[in-house]
């Protein structure tokens, strides 16, 4: 049976996705135990951020077959609805050069010449969602100069987590994917569209999770 480990950086995130089953989990990383079909999946919540993402990824992704990520995001022009990630970037690792902020691939030396900065997910099985470069950082992007700077880099969205569960799932060699649900424009408005859209976001990404494990 294959442990898919799924993990969301907040409760409204988590709670949407097989809502009112499994067994609670306490510990550091709260979360539920489920088996639906022929996989078992360990549901958690992270907290925000690239920290608590990677830190629950490296302590529980030891016997996972497979990390997938559920949740919500800002858009840099995308459309709103859910999306598959096809590929995260880490927008907040690189160099400092004169003139300008040079991204590399996280995990690398930022000197010299920049590679593909991004991580490429698993496959997507046809689940029939349009996809997605995510970028993700330390910051919440609520400013249209911030997201134009992100949306030169090919993104067309925005979070504070997948990146770094995907460099996570490069580390133990895991196949990952990730989908997330838009919330907000990264803009002015955004504070306040983010927490009037978060449970219909998370509702809607966690949807489309529940149709992908149906599919693998």
């Amino acid at each position: 049976m294959a442990h898919i480990l799924i993990l969301a950086a907040l409760p409204e995130e988590a709670d949407a996705l097989f809502p009112r089953t499994g067994e609670r989990v306490g510990g550091l990383f709260a979360g539920r135990r489920l088996v639906v079909g022929n996989h078992s999946l360990s549901i958690v919540t992270t907290g925000l951020g690239k920290v608590n993402a990677a830190l629950c990824a490296g302590a529980l992704a030891g016997d996972a077959d497979i990390l997938l990520m559920t949740g919500t995001c800002g858009s840099l022009g995308a459309a709103p609805g859910a999306y598959w990630i096809a590929e995260a970037l880490q927008h907040d690792y690189g160099a400092n050069q004169p003139g300008l902020f040079r991204r590399y691939r996280a995990g690398e030396w930022p000197i010299g010449e920049a590679g593909d900065a991004h991580f490429s997910a698993m496959a997507d099985p046809g689940l029939g969602l349009p996809h997605a470069r995510i970028a993700s950082g330390d910051s919440f992007v609520a400013c249209p100069d911030a997201a134009a700077d992100l949306a030169a880099l090919g993104a067309t969205l925005v979070d504070m987590e997948v990146g770094a569960v995907a460099q996570a799932a490069a580390r133990f060699a895991l196949p990952w994917a990730a989908i997330k649900a838009v919330t907000d424009e990264a803009n002015d408005d955004s504070a306040g569209d983010f927490h009037a859209n978060l449970v219909r976001a998370a509702c809607a990404a966690a949807r489309e999770v529940e149709r992908l494990i149906a599919m693998i």
